[in-house]
């Protein structure tokens, strides 16, 4: 395994975590976004894992993208690595498993969300704050109109709403809920059900199941990518919204 900073990765028998580790919040900064990236590449050779689990230290899974790498001279370093994370993910042959514990917020929702199956705890919370900061979130505007159609994406994402688990799991937008008390249990049991079975069967149907659906929606994760920043960061409004929020006050919008 390879000498990480920002994640840990464990392994057992059909199984390999990949663990967010910089509580409280888990932000996604650029360094923690390659470490993925390359433990997710190491991951996709592996044709004895069944399942691939995302999951993360402390009380929340994670709060997001760093805002302070938003700013134009690393946005588009930003985005790339954001996108080369997903892009990696999406080439795993096992199933991805999100294991979410307090908030997933921002790209925290965004990379639960893209996972396969998305465990929660009760006490879990989803939501995609990014309008409030006067940007969109890249990966969200795709997929989440073909978890929950394109109507309830829609007031999701533009006003920023953030919604519980059970919520999360009645729309569709994540697979189970379970008690905080019994949640590590519940998700051992869970993922121990995918472990016993063939990794290859596993694989072919992950793939035969994405041949539909695989160009569309990376065809669109690029689209998003090339407006998020030659569209949306050249307008003072995101600009502006990203200021206010490093500095603590309210953002004044030009709508331009």
């Amino acid at each position: 395994m390879s000498d990480y900073q920002q994640i840990k990765v464990e392994s057992s028998p059909g199984r390999l975590d990949i663990i967010l580790n910089s509580p409280p919040v888990n932000i996604l900064n650029i360094a923690m976004m390659e470490e993925i990236s390359d433990a997710v590449n190491d991951a996709a050779t592996d044709t004895s894992l069944c399942a691939l689990v995302f999951r993360a230290e402390g009380k929340h899974f994670s709060a997001g993208a760093d805002v302070g790498e938003h700013q134009e001279d690393k946005v588009a370093e930003m985005i790339n690595s954001f996108g080369r994370m997903f892009r990696r993910i999406s080439e795993v042959g096992a199933v991805t498993v999100a294991v979410v514990q307090g908030s997933a917020l921002g790209g925290g929702c965004e990379l639960a969300t893209f996972c396969d199956i998305v465990l929660a705890s009760d006490q879990a919370k989803f939501g995609q704050p990014e309008i409030q900061l006067g940007v969109f979130p890249p990966v969200a505007v795709v997929t989440f109109p073909i978890l929950i159609g394109r109507n309830r994406a829609i007031e999701l994402l533009t006003t920023g709403k953030i919604i519980g688990a059970v919520e999360a799991e009645r729309i569709g937008l994540i697979n189970h809920v379970f008690p905080a008390g019994e949640f590590d249990e519940k998700v051992s049991s869970f993922i121990g059900s995918l472990t016993s079975l063939s990794a290859v069967a596993i694989s072919l149907t992950k793939k035969s199941l994405d041949l539909s659906m695989y160009l569309p929606v990376m065809e669109g994760l690029r689209q998003a990518d090339r407006c998020y920043v030659e569209e949306l960061m050249s307008t003072d409004d995101a600009h502006e919204g990203l200021a206010a929020f490093l500095e603590k006050r309210k953002a004044v919008w030009k709508n331009m």
